[in-house]
């Protein structure tokens, strides 16, 4: 029998990166949001042994550093599965986008072997075998919005956040993980930070002039991430909110207050992704991917992981779609989307 699912894309909110740790792993602070684009993964057992994998797209690997095969040949003597697993992958989602789409798939993949061979695993042996498989796999075994810690492994559910509209951006543009932190090494290293000097054009926060002087080390960064996220979960169950205000105090566009606007609530903390500040200039037409994306009446705009996707929240989902055909106008591919609540996930995974 042929299992079918969709496997849906994650962005970052927020992203903080400490140092490198014995096991060559950095240390991370994120929050994860689920979106509603999508892989669709098909999953069918037939005569034979082994795994195979099959994707039009020749960027996706076939053998045994596919994620989907990482996750599923453990899956299987657990499962005690006897025949040849096929997996096809239609991509829909960008490869190394920043947007978790392999993790995804491999999620997807799993939970559709376990459909296949009407069997499965316990909770704790599927977020095991997933964090054995690659760093932000996991976050796709909660959905919605989810804490990752660790080296992104270590996942934590979050009180869930109302859907809303976003536009994900897509240049075709391929940026190495690895590379990226190895610049952000370099960077630190070196005790210069892009855009500090007014050299490279990275849209962040103004800062201090201390800043300038001493920027903030790795752990500094990723800690205050965590204090920010701990203090916007702590403040949202003990703070009484006036119309129009946000936990920060700032005025919400529109007028809106918290109950409508949480997620936007938490990212206008001041929450960045640090990957900004060595992917933009590398790749100076994501820097403009964003601004276009502000320009264009995004309320919070960033890059999802270490990009190349970018993101931007809307007021209403006519306000990104609107959005998204002026970024497609200036040339780069746009999409206008939502977020996915975890009972949305869930629900939509299956409903294929």
């Amino acid at each position: 029998m042929a299992v079918t699912l969709r496997s849906f894309a994650k962005i970052n909110l927020g992203l903080g990166i400490g140092p490198p740790r014995p096991d060559g792993f950095h240390e991370l602070r994120t929050v994860y949001q689920t979106i509603a684009l999508h892989d669709v993964i098909r999953v069918e057992v037939r005569r034979g042994a082994g795994i195979e994998i099959l994707c039009d797209d020749l960027r996706v690997p076939k053998d045994a550093s596919n994620t989907c095969y990482r996750i599923v040949e453990p899956a299987m003597a657990a499962l005690e599965v006897r025949g040849r697993v096929v997996i096809h992958i239609e991509k829909r989602l960008p490869v190394q986008g920043g947007m978790g789409a392999a993790s995804a798939n491999a999620v997807a993949a799993l939970l559709a072997l376990e459909r296949a061979v009407n069997k499965q695993l316990s909770p704790s042996e599927r977020l095991r075998m997933a964090a054995e498989a690659g760093s932000d796999i996991p976050l796709f075994l909660i959905g919605g919005t989810v804490l990752g810690v660790g080296h992104g492994e270590e996942v934590y559910p979050l009180p869930d956040l109302p859907s809303m509209p976003c536009v994900i951006v897509t240049p075709e543009i391929a940026v190495s993980t690895p590379k990226a932190f190895a610049d952000w090494d370099g960077l630190c290293g070196g005790g210069a930070m892009p855009g500090l000097d007014g050299a490279s054009p990275v849209p962040t926060r103004p800062l201090p002039d201390s800043a300038k002087l001493t920027p903030a080390s790795p752990s500094d960064r990723m800690f205050e991430l965590g204090r920010t996220v701990s203090g916007w979960l702590s403040g949202s169950g003990q703070v009484k909110f006036k119309a129009g205000k946000t936990l920060s105090g700032v005025p919400a566009k529109g007028g809106r207050g918290r109950a409508e606007t949480p997620l936007l609530d938490l990212v206008r903390t001041g929450i960045e992704n640090d990957f900004e500040r060595v992917v933009f200039p590398q790749y100076p037409e994501l820097c403009e991917a964003k601004r276009v994306l502000e320009r264009a009446g995004a309320e919070y705009a960033s890059l999802s992981g270490s990009g190349s996707a970018l993101y931007g929240f809307f007021a209403s989902l006519a306000a990104a779609r609107r959005a998204a055909m002026t970024l497609r106008k200036s040339g780069f591919p746009a999409t206008a989307t939502t977020t996915l609540t975890r009972r949305q996930y869930w629900k939509r995974i299956f409903d294929c």
